[in-house]
């Protein structure tokens, strides 16, 4: 039986690898953004250990959801599985920073940065990561004009880029990045071509399975195969200018 973390895990995805491990008798411990999400968890996945809630576009909510988590820990994996899509116009933060990059982004390094790296780590990322572009000097789209499908984009290739760099860090845990593919839900919308399902399956699978090719790390990996990430990400130098600029943008340093 493993412990696992679950950020975004009201709806969606995220519920669906939830509702796969309770089934399988781990314990598990849903996030939501706020209570009526977290009532629909609970509704969604009455297994659950805990319901924790905290808006992840607030670095103070971030930070507390942090602590809230640590108090059900030690986990055996966390999957980052929480993030929005894109939006018209830019939007800032209470904390003066574009909402995309607060949410998909800035919260994972976060809750990366505050909670004991687990045995198994799972960040998802998107297939438009392969898009995404490194734009230090603008992560927060303050001089670009915005296109809030780029700034997904970019969000995505900082989450995987996140990722690796920690897989760097922590060689005696397993941390890899997930293209859940696209899948019908509310953020993939009507049109999505996969079930819920099959974008939960792999995530699943690398926190808990005991096969050896889930035990890997640092890899890039839709459907349990690994593939090629935007060449951005494998690249050092990028990584740990992306790792320093969260760090002044949130005040928390990554151990």
């Amino acid at each position: 039986m493993s412990r696992i973390f679950i950020t975004g895990s009201s709806q969606g995805i995220g519920a669906e690898c939830a509702r796969q491990l309770i089934a399988a008798d781990h314990e598990v411990v849903l996030h939501a953004r706020d209570a009526h999400r977290a009532q629909a968890a609970t509704a969604a996945n009455p297994g659950a250990v805990a319901v924790l809630t905290a808006d992840l576009a607030s670095l103070t909510q971030t930070r507390a959801l942090a602590s809230a988590a640590s108090e059900h820990g030690p986990y055996d994996a966390i999957i980052h599985n929480a993030g929005m899509g894109a939006t018209t116009q830019r939007e800032l933060t209470e904390d003066g920073l574009e909402r995309i990059f607060q949410v998909n982004v800035a919260s994972a390094y976060v809750l990366t940065a505050l909670l004991p790296v687990a045995p198994r780590m799972v960040f998802l990322t998107s297939g438009l990561e392969a898009d995404g572009t490194w734009t230090p000097e603008d992560l927060d789209w303050a001089t670009r004009a915005w296109d809030g499908r780029q700034a997904y984009a970019d969000s995505k290739l900082h989450d995987s880029m996140l990722a690796f760099h920690l897989a760097g860090l922590h060689p005696e845990s397993a941390v890899n990045v997930v293209d859940p593919g696209w899948i019908r839900t509310e953020l993939g919308g009507p049109d999505a071509w996969d079930e819920v399902d099959q974008g939960a399956d792999t995530q699943v699978w690398l926190a808990v399975s005991d096969e050896p090719t889930a035990q890997d790390t640092g890899r890039y990996l839709k459907r349990r195969a690994p593939l090629s990430p935007n060449p951005i990400a494998r690249e050092a130098d990028a990584r740990a200018e992306l790792i320093s600029r969260l760090e002044r943008a949130t005040g928390i340093a990554l151990q």
